[in-house]
């Protein structure tokens, strides 16, 4: 892959998909943080379900670090593990009051030492919620990459490095956001929508599917 094709096959998704957004449902930094944490290894739509209710009771990090751990699992248990995410979300908070004057620190170093904060996670708090150049790497994106020839791994860190080598830094979110929707709507794991594609030409599964 290299930049230039890059930038048409962006173009092409941007202009089939239009502006896309986060479907986590937040509005400032504490609650997209809450919310990126309890996403793992369920649906955005299952979080936003639990969210309302929780930031309701706990509006900011100071009210979070002070929950009892058995009232938070009971509003979030819908979102799986919940033992684990109750847990991580109320050390979080503490961390960030007692080592960060309750502010989210805005590196990436600082953010991989929060409780359930991996680079993943990091990278999407930077990109969403500071606006700063990070490309976060989940299941989507991952699968899209390897289709569309960007990389040829299973690693999320060396996919993350393949696209942000021929990917303009400001363009980091975007792809992020793009990446994800096309592998919701079309590009699926499984039974992909190769004929409704926009950027099928490129895809390795479509070129087989087509001749292209």
């Amino acid at each position: 892959m290299n930049s230039k094709s890059s930038s048409k096959i962006l173009s092409l998704l941007y202009s089939y998909y239009g502006e896309t957004n986060p479907d986590l449902k937040f509005t400032n930094l504490y609650e997209l943080t809450i919310a990126v944490v309890l996403s793992a290894q369920t649906t955005d739509k299952q979080v936003n379900g639990v969210t309302v209710e929780l930031f309701g009771i706990y509006p900011d990090f100071e009210s979070l670090s002070k929950a009892d751990i058995l009232d938070v699992e009971e509003v979030i248990k819908s979102t799986g593990f919940y033992k684990n995410k109750a847990r991580n979300i109320i050390s979080l908070s503490q961390m960030v009051c007692s080592r960060f004057n309750g502010n989210l620190p805005d590196d990436m170093e600082s953010l991989m030492k929060l409780p359930g904060v991996g680079r993943k996670s990091a990278n999407v708090i930077l990109s969403i919620g500071f606006n700063k150049p990070g490309l976060a790497v989940d299941t989507h994106v991952l699968r899209i990459s390897n289709r569309l020839g960007y990389s040829f791994s299973d690693s999320p860190l060396v996919v993350e490095k393949d696209l942000c080598r021929v990917i303009d830094p400001l363009e980091w979110k975007r792809t992020h956001l793009l990446f994800i929707r096309h592998g919701r709507e079309l590009c699926k794991a499984r039974n992909p929508k190769c004929g409704l594609c926009p950027v099928k030409r490129y895809c390795s599964i479509s070129a087989q599917k087509y001749n292209f």
